[in-house]
């Protein structure tokens, strides 16, 4: 059985498709003092979330407690299965170190309790295409000890980059200053973020404008990209199909790929960047770790 939190970035028809072999677990996201659970949108429609977003709402996220991993863990160990969780970055969460703890907690009152809990260092979509790949893997029958193997080698080629559209939320979250913010606005600048090797969200450069953020993504791929035919590119947004679907039409015109998803962004991770942000991810070379 496979773990997969609402970092993941997941399309909720991929997890409801998969749910005999997938199991989910939420943030919870505080909006006008009401808590929220993340369920891939299932509670809480991204309709209405992106509606908060827009109307200038800032919600605060809190990581997902060892208390709902023990009753997670604890509920497949009584069931006997075999259990992996793929963990959002501990580089940008404690949620990772909650299910270390909710594993120890469990394998003292079932020591032969089969868990095991991997720290993705990969972030929203860039977590996403992991789980996609799993989801394939456990599919095609791979055993747990390759499975694992697989993901050991491969998570760190985890690509993924963000184009932000919206300056005020990274203004909000600290990681712009008020200044750079209104200046950046004024001159349509979009930062690109990335995810590196520890797993912590990094600007990685500016560009002007949203065609030409949205074709760095696209150089991004092409750039780092191992092997077309065995390719699964995520494309997350931000409330912002339209956008989603120009990149996906321009990847398929261009590159033959295994598959392209197109998802929209949780609540939990959209929190951070706002609206209008479109991501991109696949399993490629090393990251860059500008």
């Amino acid at each position: 059985m496979l773990l997969v939190d609402s970092c993941s970035d997941l399309p909720l028809d991929f997890i409801e498709n998969n749910l005999n072999i997938i199991d989910t677990i939420g943030m919870t996201v505080n909006i006008d003092g009401k808590d929220y659970y993340d369920d891939f949108g299932k509670t809480l429609s991204h309709k209405e979330f992106y509606g908060y977003l827009r109307q200038g709402i800032m919600p605060k996220t809190a990581q997902i407690n060892s208390y709902n991993f023990l009753e997670k863990f604890k509920k497949h160990c009584e069931k006997g299965n075999s259990l992996i969780y793929l963990g959002f970055t501990s580089g940008l969460s404690g949620t990772f170190n909650s299910a270390m703890i909710a594993k120890d907690m469990v394998l003292e009152e079932y020591p032969d309790a089969d868990i095991t809990v991997i720290d993705t260092k990969c972030a929203s979509v860039g977590e996403g295409v992991l789980v996609i790949h799993v989801v394939e893997m456990i599919r095609k029958g791979y055993s747990k000890e390759e499975i694992i193997k697989w993901i050991q080698e491969n998570k760190m080629k985890s690509n993924h980059w963000f184009a932000v559209n919206d300056l005020n939320f990274l203004k909000k979250g600290g990681r712009i200053s008020a200044a750079k913010a209104a200046v950046g606005t004024m001159l349509s600048v979009k930062p690109i973020l990335t995810v590196d090797d520890q797993g912590e969200l990094k600007q990685y450069a500016t560009v002007r404008g949203r065609k030409k953020s949205m074709k760095f993504l696209y150089d991004k791929l092409t750039e780092h990209m191992t092997n077309p035919e065995e390719t699964i590119v995520v494309i997350g947004h931000g409330d912002c199909l339209n956008d989603a679907v120009k990149i996906e039409k321009y990847i398929h015109k261009h590159l033959k790929l295994k598959k392209v998803v197109v998802t929209e962004l949780c609540s939990t991770i959209a929190s951070h960047v706002g609206p209008d942000m479109i991501s991109l991810a696949f399993i490629g070379d090393a990251r860059e770790n500008k």
